[in-house]
This record gives C-alpha cells, structure tokens and sequence, in this order.
C-alpha cells in the first residue's frame, strides 16, 4: 500500500493559491477605486446663498442690517436744488428744519445701474439668488428700478413690491434674511417675507396734509383736503396706498387713537406680532405711544421706535407719528382665559 505524504501542498497547488490572492488584492483595490469615482461623480447639493435687499425707506435699525447680512439701497433727498443720500449725508432732522422753513424738499429714486451693481456684488461675493423687497410702488419708482436691473442679473433676482413702507416693510426683510441665514433656499425665503407683508399694517398721524399734496403721495387721502385746518387726520397704506382712516379734532386724541388702532389690529391677528413707532421731529410722542403699545399689546415680542429718515419725512412733516403691526406668522398666542367658574 503506498504511503501518502501529508508534508505541505503541492508546488502547483501553492502557484494557484498565490496567483488567486493577488487577484483578489487587485479587484478590491479597484472596487475601492472605483467607488470614489463614482462619488467624485456623483452631483452634490447645490450650495444655496440667498441674499436679501431692500432700500432706505425700511427704516432698518443698523444692528439688524449687520446681523443679518441685508443690503440696503439709498433713495436720495433734494434740498433747495442739492441732492443727497439718504442715511449717508444728510440726517431725518436737517429735512424737518428744512420743511419748518418752507424750503422745497423733493426726492428721488436709485437708477437701475446702481441695482445692477449691488446684485453684480452680491452675487460675486457667492448668492446664488437675490429677493429684493422694496416701498410701494404706488410711492415711488425703486420696485420699477430694482425690477429693470433683476433682468439683467447674473444670478435670480426676486423683486418685491412690498405695497408698503417703514417697518412694516423692515420686518418682513428680516424675516426673510433670518430664513435664509438657517439654510433656506428662495422658496422658503419668499414664503417667509410674504407671510409677514400680507397682514402688517402701517397707520399713522400728520400735523398737517400740505407735505402729502405737495408730494403727490396724499391720493385717496385728498377728500380731506378741504377740512385739513379743522381735524387731525389718522391715514394708513393699503394695497400700496395711502388711505384716510379717521379724523379727530385733537393732536392728543388723534394720538389715542393711532395707539388704539394699533391694539385693534395686533388682537386681531391671534398671532405675536412685532411693532415698529416711526416719528419725525416728534420724539416724545413716539416714545408714549411706545409704552402704551408695550403695556397693552399682550403678544408684542418687540416694540421699536425709530425716526423716519429724510424720504419719508419730506413728504409726511414735522410732527408725524407712524404705527408699524407686523404679525408673526405660526407664532400663536394662548386664548385669554376665558374666566369661567368653577361649578
């Protein structure tokens, strides 16, 4: 009977061992190389960057421009024949002593080159898209400049006619802006400027409606025109307009008033709702509208008073005061109680 070897494996039998290692050796290295091809090549999300704009006119503390990276484009003011910037070169109270004095105060609106080149340097600073959210284009001709310069943009332009002014504008821009700083892309940001610009309101008191009629900007307003010297009128923009909403015979009550229009408007939301007091030459008044707003509008998260700039206060005058509701969408407040008895 022949004996049988169990000392080691055949020559042949370890060749075709080794020759299947390094088979296998090569084809893991080319699945390992193959599968970061396939991820190099495999698209990435797009990297979205939206940039929000607006103009002077939002009246936009500093803090909340810088904050949230907004633009801001200046409108300009002409003062006996000189232009200027607004928020650059010439102040809120120089336009009022001007207006005091009777001197003609005019303004103007950005051309479309100077859009053009706020969009060109966003979007080399990386936007992918731009919303610009400006004043009522029933006031001026920013919207129509932003819109011709949106055209030839190198990236999306979004331009928005706000149909409003002042805050009521500001709030909705920083909406959108805080939006877009969490990662939004522009459907998100657009849904969110334009929840807080459909129900905000702006309503407000002038000492006089002469700087209205020699602007232009009195429109529906005008029927009051005729009893101007005997009442106090309380206006508002609606749909882009201004609007009379009541006359008083009193600069005090005119005053309550405008506070309890405000009341009437931040309940009738059922949401929070930030506010905004805008005044020009009338500090105090501002600030006791102020107080009683914080005292009395239970879902106020921020009460701001701010001045109007030289814009707005050429065409409104000294003594103004302005009211600013902006309701925050989805930030419900708790029904009062309802005061039952227990049984």
């Amino acid at each position: 009977m022949p004996t049988v070897t169990t000392e080691g494996a055949r020559p042949a039998d370890r060749l075709g061992d080794r020759l299947n290692e390094l088979v296998g050796q090569r084809l893991r290295r080319w699945s390992r190389n193959r599968a970061a091809e396939l991820a190099r090549a495999e698209p990435e999300s797009p990297r979205v960057d939206v940039r929000l704009v607006t103009d002077s006119t939002a009246y936009l503390p500093e803090s909340l421009v810088t904050a949230h990276r907004i633009e801001v484009v200046p409108l300009h003011v002409v003062v006996a024949g000189r232009e200027h910037v607004e928020g650059r070169d010439i102040t809120a109270a120089q336009v009022a002593e001007a207006l005091h004095e009777y001197t003609i105060v005019t303004t103007s609106r950005p051309s479309p080159a100077v859009f053009a080149e706020v969009y060109a340097r966003l979007a080399a600073e990386g936007a992918t898209h731009i919303v610009s959210v400006h004043l009522s284009s029933q006031m001026s001709g920013t919207y129509e400049a932003a819109t011709l310069a949106a055209a030839e943009a190198s990236v999306p332009v979004v331009a928005i006619d706000s149909e409003t002014i002042g805050m009521a504008m500001g709030f909705a821009v920083v909406a959108g802006a805080e939006c877009a700083g969490r990662g939004g892309d522009l459907e998100a940001v657009l849904a969110a400027v334009n929840s807080r610009l459909g129900p905000s309101s702006v309503t407000f008191y002038v000492h006089t409606l002469e700087h209205l009629r020699r602007g232009g900007r009195i429109g529906a307003a005008s029927a009051l025109l005729g009893s101007a010297l005997a009442i106090k009128p309380i206006l508002s923009v609606r749909d882009g307009r201004i609007v009379p909403v009541e006359k008083v015979r009193t600069s005090s009550r005119a005053i309550a008033r405008l506070v309890a229009l405000a009341v009437e408007q931040a309940e009738a939301s059922g949401v929070a709702v930030d506010i905004a007091v805008h005044h020009l030459d009338s500090a105090d008044r501002a600030e006791t509208v102020a107080t009683q707003l914080r005292e009395r509008v239970r879902g106020a998260r921020s009460v701001l008073v701010l001045e109007l700039g030289a814009v707005v206060g050429a065409h409104v005058g000294p003594g103004t005061v302005a009211v600013a509701v902006s309701p925050r969408a989805g930030d419900v407040l708790e029904p009062r109680d309802a005061g039952v008895d227990p049984l």
